[in-house]
């Protein structure tokens, strides 16, 4: 399955825990003032490339502790970024993901709940410029949270990590 990316960084510490595959999603249509990767907005934009190859090339790096999912939306292309966070686990990794949606707007939405069950921990809501914070871990704005969202899920309560 193929997905539209704006690009990739293959080794991150700042996007998750430990050493993570990161991928940008190509499309957002929240457009939040002061997001650090404007250039992700255009859905016309960026790449097409296969969910497999993406695997085979986090599989070439055996220090790779997960998979990060940005963007972009990620949850803007549900099915094909679920495909490649389905593969990443069967392959050992971990998922994290960052949306402009929130947890409660992805539970309501049978598509993108799809990849939201295929997520480990999420980091949800829009980028608020006026609630922007730099000591924040792994999100830029204090309206965003954290989620173990298989724990969230399992208890149908949310459980916040920070």
């Amino acid at each position: 399955m193929n997905l539209k990316i704006a690009g990739i960084v293959e080794e991150s510490v700042v996007d998750g825990p430990g050493l993570r595959f990161v991928v940008f999603a190509q499309g957002c249509k929240r457009h939040c003032p002061g997001c650090h990767n404007p250039h992700t907005h255009d859905y016309s934009a960026g790449q097409s490339i296969d969910t497999q190859t993406l695997i085979e090339m986090m599989q070439g790096n055996p220090l790779l502790d997960g998979l990060s999912l940005s963007g972009g939306e990620p949850f803007d292309q549900p099915e094909a970024f679920a495909e490649l966070a389905d593969m990443a686990h069967r392959c050992g990794y971990s998922v994290m993901a960052w949306s402009g949606y929130t947890f409660e707007e992805l539970v309501a939405s049978k598509t993108q709940r799809r990849l939201l069950e295929a997520v480990d921990v999420l980091v949800d809501g829009p980028f608020v410029i006026a609630q922007r914070s730099l000591s924040l871990l792994w999100r830029g704005s204090s309206n965003q949270r954290v989620i173990d969202v298989k724990q969230s899920l399992t208890n149908n309560k949310l459980t916040i990590i920070s």
